[in-house]
């Protein structure tokens, strides 16, 4: 299993619309890669590691599939068309990762 994780760096000025990532851009992503998607989570960012300071990241999806080949081959049709809705929720470069998960408890 992997996990694909697209974060969003808290720089100064950044802007972030949770609302509309949650029900709007999510939704349309889970609706074009449903085939593949084994599951989403959303996170908002609270703070980094000092009690008061502010959030390396200001928020991050995280999408599950079953291989990097899965998500390459869902992904590739509607990349442009999801790549194109950014700036709908944020004034910010997102930041991808993929990572083989080898713990899940």
């Amino acid at each position: 299993m992997i996990k694909v994780s697209i974060l969003y760096p808290n720089n100064e000025g950044c802007k972030f619309d949770l609302d509309y990532y949650t029900n709007t851009h999510i939704p349309m992503t889970e609706a074009r890669l449903s085939a593949a998607l084994r599951g989403v989570t959303i996170e908002k960012g609270l703070s980094s590691g000092a009690p008061g300071s502010q959030p390396t990241y200001i928020a991050a999806g995280h999408l599950l599939f079953d291989s990097v080949e899965a998500f390459q081959e869902a992904i590739a049709p509607h990349a442009q068309e999801l790549m194109a809705d950014i700036p709908n929720y944020t004034n910010v470069q997102p930041v991808v990762q993929i990572s083989e998960i080898t713990v899940s408890r």
